[in-house]
Parts: structure tokens; C-alpha cells; sequence
């Protein structure tokens, strides 16, 4: 299975079909085709439907697709790192991280690695604990930054000096909207919106279910996220409360959206994680000097 023809696969899956996969790699129809009928027998499977003129994924297509874009970033990746051996002043640094305010602080200091070395770029990745690690596992990423709480026991890590403030995203016109904060018993027969983060996985070490104590099984949860822009938008659609952290989502005086916070206080801290004896490419390397002179660790 070679890396020219996985990119071949994609652009077809991406493009829709041969005629349109063609014209954008500037290959012939006819070996576009023969390509992905050899890559079908070499696999065993059938790829795509064919229709007259447009293909679709088939099951086995989709499982393919996934793995070739994982596969296809990583060369990509490799390669930009090896390129970058040449200067070592430059290159490319994958972070991922969830939807969090402390990612100021980690841009300043990207911000300021960048004015001192101009060859570095940064690739941006958003997605929960699970999205995160599972990529940094492959390889796809240097760093992830994590809101406790996270399993972190077989990464390196350093402490991000923020805590992440817990509470409910509401419509300003909704009866919880009148307090100033807001207690378990609040929650108890309303609506709500929790990231899938926050409910899953056993209720020892879930701060959530934790602050919540005996009655979390009554919540009425209706709807489930992982990053919180859609969820923000269903609770402007009114279809519930947003349990969240707070500074994600835009809850200034012009919003018709405002938060208030967990009463006692839920704060959740924060860890930027990379694999252990990760061999970091130059940039990442110099990130990761920043990151222990501005962070400790």
C-alpha cells in the first residue's frame, strides 16, 4: 500500500468522484481508476459505490478513509520534521486541547517563541481528553493540553498555573438567569446540556459527578457535546442549561447568553501532556524549554 495512492483515495472520497479526483491531482481519469481497483484487490474490499457520476464510500471505505488521513499526516509530519533538521531554527509544532482560557498562556509563549525563531508554525488541534490523548498516542501530536479531570499517568506533564471555573451557560431571560449562583438543587428537574467529559466514566475522580454527591442520576440530561460552540447554540435555541467552564462561550453584556457559577466552587486544573520519551523535533523542542522556563517542571 503506497502513500501516493492512500492520497489518491482520499481525494476521490474528498472530491466525490474520478472525474474531479482527477482534474485536482492532474492525473488521468484511467489511472486514477486502475489505482484504486488495484488498491481494492490489494485490500480485498470494494472502496467505493460507483455511480454514473459521482463514487461514495462504502463501510469498508469509511474505516480506510480514517486510517488513510492518519496515516498520510503522519508522513506528512515526519517529513516537515526532517526538512526542519536543515534549520534548526524552524519547523512545525502539533498541539491539541480543549476548550479552555488558560490556552492564553500557552499562546503567549508561542507567540513569543515565534518572534525569536519565524520558521516555527503551530498546528492547532480542538477536541476533549479522549480526541487528545488518543492522537498524541499516534503520534499526530507534540503536546496536549488537558482540563483536569484526565488520566495522565503515562504522559510527561506540566502544570498549567489556571484554573478552570465551573458553572451554567443560560439564556439571560431564563428563571436561573435571576441568581447569582447556582446550587445542586438548581439543577435538579431543568434541562441540561454536559459535555460527555464531564458525565462519563466512573464517579470517583468525575468532579462533576462528584460536586453533584448522590442525586447526579436525576439530572435530566438531554444533550451531550464535546466542544462547546454547538452546545452554545442550543442553549440560545432554548433547549437547555449548559453545564461548562466558564470564558469558552460568549457571555459578554451583548450576548443574550450569561453564565453563572457552581456554588461551592468547582475548579478544575490544567495540564499540558506530551508522550514519554517523546524525541521532539527541533520547534518542539524549543517549545517545551519555554513551556518548563515560563511553567516549572
Amino acid at each position: 500500500m503506497e502513500i501516493r495512492v492512500l492520497r489518491y483515495f482520499l481525494a476521490i472520497a474528498r472530491e466525490g468522484s474520478i472525474t474531479n479526483a482527477a482534474n485536482f491531482l492532474h492525473v488521468t481519469q484511467p489511472t486514477l481508476s486502475r489505482q484504486i481497483r488495484d488498491l481494492e484487490e490489494e485490500l480485498g474490499q470494494k472502496l467505493f459505490t460507483r455511480g454514473s457520476h459521482s463514487m461514495t464510500l462504502t463501510a469498508e471505505g469509511m474505516i480506510l478513509r480514517k486510517r488513510a488521513e492518519e496515516i498520510v499526516s503522519m508522513v506528512d509530519k515526519t517529513e516537515a520534521e526532517f526538512n526542519s533538521m536543515e534549520n534548526v531554527v524552524g519547523g512545525d509544532i502539533y498541539i491539541g486541547g480543549g476548550e479552555t482560557d488558560a490556552i492564553k498562556l500557552v499562546a503567549q509563549i508561542a507567540c513569543e517563541l515565534r518572534t525569536d525563531y519565524p520558521g516555527i508554525h503551530y498546528h492547532l488541534y480542538s477536541g476533549n481528553s479522549e480526541d487528545v490523548t488518543e492522537r498524541l498516542d499516534k503520534g499526530l501530536l507534540d503536546f496536549g493540553i488537558l482540563i483536569q479531570p484526565a488520566d495522565i499517568s503515562k504522559y510527561d506533564y506540566i502544570n498549567i498555573p489556571a484554573r478552570d471555573t465551573w458553572g451554567v451557560v443560560m439564556r439571560r431571560d431564563s428563571p436561573l438567569a435571576e441568581k447569582e449562583v447556582i446550587r445542586k438543587e438548581d439543577l435538579l428537574g431543568v434541562p441540561l446540556i454536559c459535555s460527555r467529559q464531564a458525565i462519563s466514566g466512573e464517579r470517583h475522580g468525575n468532579e462533576f459527578a462528584e460536586w453533584f454527591g448522590e442525586d447526579f442520576d436525576k439530572l435530566d440530561i438531554v444533550t451531550t457535546f464535546n466542544l462547546v460552540y454547538n452546545a452554545v447554540i442550543m442553549v440560545g435555541a432554548g433547549v437547555g442549561y449548559a453545564v461548562t467552564i466558564d470564558k469558552i462561550a460568549n457571555t459578554a453584556k451583548s450576548s443574550n447568553l450569561c453564565f453563572r457559577p457552581l456554588e461551592p466552587r468547582l475548579d478544575s486544573g490544567l495540564n499540558i501532556i506530551w508522550k514519554k520519551y517523546q524525541v521532539f523535533s527541533s520547534a518542539a523542542e524549543l517549545f517545551l524549554e519555554r513551556l518548563r522556563k515560563s511553567f516549572g517542571g
